[in-house]
Formats: structure tokens, C-alpha cells, sequence
């Protein structure tokens, strides 16, 4: 059984460095397709996508849904990892060294926000599936596709791992911090998501729910010197 304590690191959660590095490359882009002062309820409508961007048609993510349907249905999974581009955008070869070792499946999708992964968990045949571990990165498409606020998201990612808990009751949940933008520590959007994410670790029950924050990796020149393998760079 795969576990996660203070004791003992485990590939999974070291995996999360990986993480943190990929999303550096994968997230920025989101935060500039909000026009300022619009705003759409995403975090907790239940909705597949509804909305085309130049880089997904609305039928090219049914069809991926589709795809992580077929796959669901076949039910041999023991990791799955949930969640947006962040997740979706593994490349095969870092992909298979990180993760070849478990049967993990990536159920990342490009620019979805809570409120299509509440969507997805209620009709992608997920209840096929019965994971050991939930790796999950999600909400910050409803800070930048959504303009949402960091309490609006928060409700957002609490009902998700709501779901999860009730879908999969016997799976340790992995939930990683929504990752920092902007390389100013006082920039608006860096704060909004520090605040979302002081909220998202009282989730951590030491029991279901781990909670992991990577973010200082990509963002702390502390950090980026005691290990080699941090980004150089913020989002």
C-alpha cells in the first residue's frame, strides 16, 4: 500500500518536486484570458466544459473525456491523478520514469476548472474505478479562466475532495497546493492564491487527505539552492 507520513518520503510524494517543476511551463497561460472585472461561477457548478479556447474546441474535450471514460471503465487503476493542463501535460518519458512502476492513469484535462472535474467524477464511469491514491491538482483555471475568488475556489476544490472521499472512501488523497503565479510576492494574484491555499490545507486530515505544498520550490531562492532540481524561474 502506497502511504504518505511525516516518517518516511515515498515516490509519490517526491515526486510532487516533478510536479512543480512541469507547472512552470504548464500554467501561466490561463491567468491572461480573464478580461478584468469578468467573472463566471464555476467552483461548484457541475458542468462539462462550455467554453471554446483557441488551444481546445468544446468537442476536442468530449472527446478526451471520452477517452478517460473508455479507460475508467476498465477499472485497473491504483493512481490516479486528477486534475487540469498541469496533470494532463506529463510527458510520456517523465511520465513512465516517475510513475511506470504503479498502474497510474492521468485523468488531466487542459483548462478545466472544479466545477468540469465534479462533472467528470459523476459521469466518466469513475465509480469503475477503485484507486489506492488520488493525486490532485486543481482550481487555478478558476482563478484564471473563471476570475473566481480565492474563498469561491476554495468551495470549489473542498467539493471535489468531498467527492473523491465519497467515491473512492478506502484512497489516500495526495492534494497539492495550487502552484504560485507572478514573481512578485505582493502581486494580487500571488496572494489570492497563498490565500486559497491556507484554506485548501485545513482539508489535510492526516488520515484521507494529505495535503502537500510545492510551491516554495518554485518560487523560494532558499529552496531553488538547497535542491538542484528546483525551478529557476516563477510563474
Amino acid at each position: 500500500m502506497i502511504t504518505f507520513s511525516s516518517e518516511k518520503e515515498t515516490g509519490m510524494r517526491k515526486n510532487g518536486w516533478a510536479l512543480a517543476a512541469l507547472a512552470l511551463c504548464a500554467a501561466g497561460a490561463a491567468w491572461a484570458d480573464t478580461a478584468p472585472g469578468q467573472v463566471r461561477q464555476c467552483a461548484n457548478v457541475v458542468e462539462p466544459r462550455s467554453v471554446a479556447y483557441p488551444w481546445m474546441s468544446i468537442e476536442r474535450w468530449h472527446q478526451l473525456n471520452r477517452d478517460k471514460t473508455a479507460l475508467a471503465a476498465k477499472g485497473n487503476v491504483d493512481v490516479l491523478f486528477l486534475g487540469d493542463s498541469i496533470t494532463e501535460g506529463w510527458p510520456k518519458a517523465e511520465w513512465d520514469s516517475h510513475f511506470g512502476q504503479y498502474r497510474a492513469a492521468n485523468f488531466g484535462i487542459g483548462g478545466d476548472h472544479t466545477g468540469n472535474v465534479l462533472w467528470r467524477l459523476q459521469n466518466g464511469s469513475m465509480d469503475k474505478l477503485r484507486p489506492k491514491v488520488v493525486v490532485l491538482l486543481i482550481g487555478t483555471n478558476n482563478f484564471g479562466l473563471c476570475g473566481e475568488a480565492p474563498g469561491q475556489v476554495f468551495q470549489g476544490i473542498s467539493s471535489v475532495v468531498a467527492s473523491l472521499r465519497q467515491l473512492y472512501p478506502d484512497a489516500k488523497i495526495l492534494l497539492n497546493a495550487v502552484l504560485p503565479v507572478e514573481p512578485k510576492p505582493d502581486h494580487p494574484r500571488r496572494l489570492n492564491v497563498a490565500r486559497l491555499n491556507r484554506d485548501v490545507a485545513r482539508l489535510d486530515d492526516g488520515k484521507h487527505v494529505f495535503f502537500r505544498d510545492y510551491g516554495p520550490c518554485s518560487c523560494s531562492r532558499t529552496a531553488r539552492s538547497r535542491r538542484p532540481s528546483c525551478p529557476t524561474t516563477c510563474i
